[in-house]
């Protein structure tokens, strides 16, 4: 199977293997919050691609022939995007390719795809020394989302993973729901009021931008801050 994909607008989507993990964050080492615990075995058994960067403006304008983000850039993440214009873009974007193939990920592919092996705080280790090789954040973002892609990938070759926008997941968001989570392709909670949100973003202290880090936000919410990538399978 093809390691990448380039589709029709140009968005590059990276190959991710089956395979299982330890989702979720340590009570002592990271300080993880009560809705990161318990830590729990996770497989994922299907691969699946998944945009090795956020989705861009210039991908959305392609699309939507708009562009609703605050910060300028065609490679910049587009942000000021609620749960729903996702959906939307996601719609028409399966439409344009005559597929149903595009998705947002599920909080546990999404954790899955950062950590990339990997079972540290960050997917490069357990400090927040190199954490500004990999992330743009409150430390060094200056206040702005930047153009994806200008620093160091994780082990699978996805950027931006932690930092730049917060990135939207499929799930509904319940704080409990690690207590009752299947083992073997999680997909969240039937119903709720908020969407999952992951990744950190530029405005983040360090800790936010962790894999394990989670937030939430209602379907409608827009917001300098929010962005997302897509998966295909």
């Amino acid at each position: 199977m093809s390691q990448i994909i380039t589709n029709s607008i140009g968005m590059i989507l990276v190959y991710i293997p089956a395979g299982s993990f330890v989702m979720g964050g340590d009570e002592i080492a990271e300080q993880a919050d009560e809705m990161e615990r318990p830590r729990h075995r996770v497989t994922i058994d299907r691969p699946f691609y998944l945009g090795r960067y956020p989705v861009t403006q210039a991908e959305w304008l392609s699309v939507m022939k708009n562009n609703p983000s605050h910060f300028s850039g065609d490679r910049h993440p587009v942000e000021q995007v609620s749960y729903n214009d996702v959906h939307e873009f996601i719609n028409q974007l399966n439409t344009l390719e005559k597929t149903k193939a595009y998705r947002l990920p599920y909080e546990a592919e999404w954790e899955y795809a950062v950590r990339a092996g990997s079972q540290t705080i960050y997917s490069f280790g357990n400090t927040t020394n190199q954490l500004e090789t990999a992330a743009w954040f409150r430390k060094n973002s200056a206040k702005s989302t930047h153009p994806v892609g200008k620093l160091a990938p994780n082990a699978w070759g996805l950027y931006d993973m932690h930092g730049n926008v917060h990135e939207w997941c499929e799930d509904w968001f319940d704080k409990k729901y690690y207590t009752v989570s299947p083992q073997k392709n999680p997909t969240g909670p039937k119903k709720g009021l908020a969407k999952s949100l992951r990744g950190g973003d530029w405005g983040s202290e360090d800790w936010h931008c962790r894999a394990a880090s989670r937030s939430l936000g209602s379907p409608d919410r827009r917001g300098n801050r929010l962005g997302f990538r897509l998966v295909h399978c």
